[in-house]
């Protein structure tokens, strides 16, 4: 059979060349899209990583409604000026309960991934309310008003129960205490027992005043309390995986070892 007569048929048959280019596509997306239904197959599973609490959930809905995404990403490149400048480069299990996840796609500020614990609580306050105060460079917009907005709580159940019906892991107990666990992470210090919210998200999570203000449990407590889990969840010292850098970095040291 000749390839090129083939070809022929097609070519003078618009509807039969619409059909098999949309069969071909059609293959090609369910080889591409079908193994991303199976999680497990796709990311590594690493220690550490959880669940968003309910406060540090309603920090990340504040981080998409605010459009930060496009101006930061929070996607560490296993290329060594990165990993140099941010830290380890990003594991794909450290987004896997982000719907969306915050990759990102250009950076006018630095990447978030490894933001965790970098800066203390006032600075992140200082740096919301203007910018410039830490960044003289900055060109980011002043968000002072978090300040005065109050956390919407009473609906967090919700976003837990829907986040739960794509795959998140929430427990019926971590739902039905979203609320309370948001306004105790928010408060946890002195004033508040924390014992519960440990339990239900490890002894690790940061609990306490992140903006300052004791009587408002306000959107940049939300907000900050995000911004400093970021990152902060993976051992990498106990990470099985291998810096790529690190190991570009030994295979040339063994060149120039052979080269003398």
């Amino acid at each position: 059979m000749n390839p090129l007569k083939n070809h022929e048929f097609l070519e003078k048959r618009s509807i039969v060349l619409l059909l098999a280019i949309i069969v071909t596509v059609l293959i090609g997306g369910i080889v591409e899209i079908v193994p991303l239904f199976r999680q497990e197959t796709v990311i590594e599973p690493v220690e550490g990583v959880r669940p968003y609490s309910p406060l540090e959930l309603a920090g990340y809905n504040i981080y998409l409604r605010e459009g930060c995404y496009n101006c930061h990403s929070q996607h560490i490149r296993p290329l060594r000026d990165e990993v140099t400048r941010y830290g380890h480069y990003s594991l794909a299990a450290e987004s896997m309960y982000d719907h969306p996840f915050q990759w990102g796609s250009k950076r006018t500020g630095p990447d978030l991934a490894r933001v965790g614990k970098k800066y203390s609580d006032e600075w992140h306050v200082a740096h919301m309310i203007n910018p410039r105060s830490v960044v003289p460079e900055s060109i980011m917009p002043s968000y002072s008003f978090l300040m005065n907005r109050g956390v919407k709580m009473h609906d967090l159940k919700h976003h837990l129960s829907a986040l739960k019906a794509v795959g998140v892991p929430y427990s019926e107990e971590m739902i039905a205490y979203a609320e309370k666990d948001a306004y105790v992470q928010a408060n946890g210090d002195a004033r508040v027992d924390a014992s519960g919210l440990q339990e239900r998200y490890g002894e690790d999570i940061a609990a306490r005043d992140f903006d300052g203000q004791p009587n408002i449990v306000s959107e940049m407590d939300a907000l900050i309390a995000y911004l400093q889990v970021l990152g902060t969840m993976v051992d990498f010292d106990a990470a099985k995986d291998v810096d790529p850098g690190a190991v570009k970095n030994a295979a040339l040291g063994a060149k120039t070892e052979e080269a003398e």
